[in-house]
């Protein structure tokens, strides 16, 4: 693809600014506008290439993006035409490949854009904090240093009035946070490893918790704050479900496919280290 794209860009800047001028009064996709070798070219293939390119692309004016297209079509039929019947095994069952995984795309592509409505977003949004719980989100910050000792020594400092920012700063190897004063601003329950979210959960807001250790070490936690947390509205998970409807509407079509197809696997018992055997596409 990116040969492909280097090759048509070429094409396009070398193209000059002349429209191609048609026999009929009113075009359609089957329109010949070149004949290579009596292998025709129409409209409707210059209309499919040009509908594969990145957007920057179809930006180009029209008449140059469609002389830049034509000659990269040309280009093609020769080359094509040079191999003639000298396919090897290998470009034959890519070919193959290339075919059935367009006309799979083809054939769920109607299935994706149907499951993908209002209707089917607004119930999957439903379905998923119908039952839910209002949750905490949690202020905190932290020292993190590696030994309990240190910790101990730190969290002594803290009762003797020491400021938790300064010692953070001096002290916590996490230096990202350190750098903030320990601070780690806000965040909900899944976002931190276990034994600190726990610790977290059980802390008294505005007193230090700890020492806790954990796989990253010894751990002084301050929650400062806490929030209920705001439910995500259906437009920012809009994406995140209907990707999730898309899954289940291919797998539910797939699935009728099969359960109505006779599938039979005679080689399904081949040497699996068989499929790194590039050689066999030789024999």
């Amino acid at each position: 693809m990116a040969k492909a794209m280097r090759f048509l860009t070429g094409a396009v800047l070398a193209a000059g600014l002349a429209f191609p001028a048609f026999a009929e009064d009113a075009p359609t996709a089957d329109t010949i506008v070149a004949v290579v070798n009596g292998t025709n070219i129409t409209l409707g293939n210059l209309i499919v290439a040009r509908e594969a390119l990145p957007d920057q692309y179809k930006a180009l004016p029209p008449d140059v993006l469609f002389k830049g297209i034509l000659d990269q079509l040309v280009q093609q039929t020769l080359l094509e035409q040079s191999v003639g019947d000298k396919l090897s095994k290998k470009d034959t069952l890519q070919l193959e490949n290339d075919r059935r995984s367009y006309l799979s795309n083809t054939a769920l592509a109607p299935i994706v854009k149907a499951a993908v409505s209002d209707e089917a977003l607004q119930k999957a949004y439903d379905d998923r904090f119908k039952d839910a719980k209002p949750s905490t989100e949690y202020h905190a910050a932290h020292i993190l240093v590696d030994s309990e000792e240190k910790a101990n020594e730190l969290k002594k400092q803290l009762d003797e009035g020491a400021n938790f920012a300064d010692l953070a700063k001096a002290n916590s190897t996490d230096t990202g946070s350190g750098a903030q004063g320990g601070d780690l601003g806000w965040f909900g329950l899944g976002a931190m490893v276990k034994p600190f979210e726990d610790a977290v959960v059980a802390a008294e807001v505005g007193k230090v918790a700890g020492p806790i250790k954990s796989d990253f070490g010894w751990h002084l936690i301050l929650v400062s704050e806490t929030r209920v947390a705001k439910q995500p509205t259906l437009d920012d998970l809009r994406d995140e479900l209907a990707q999730g409807i898309e899954q289940k509407a291919v797998e539910e079509h797939i699935k009728s496919l099969t359960d109505a197809a006779k599938i039979e696997k005679p080689g399904e018992a081949i040497d699996p280290a068989l499929l790194g055997d590039v050689t066999l596409l030789d024999k």
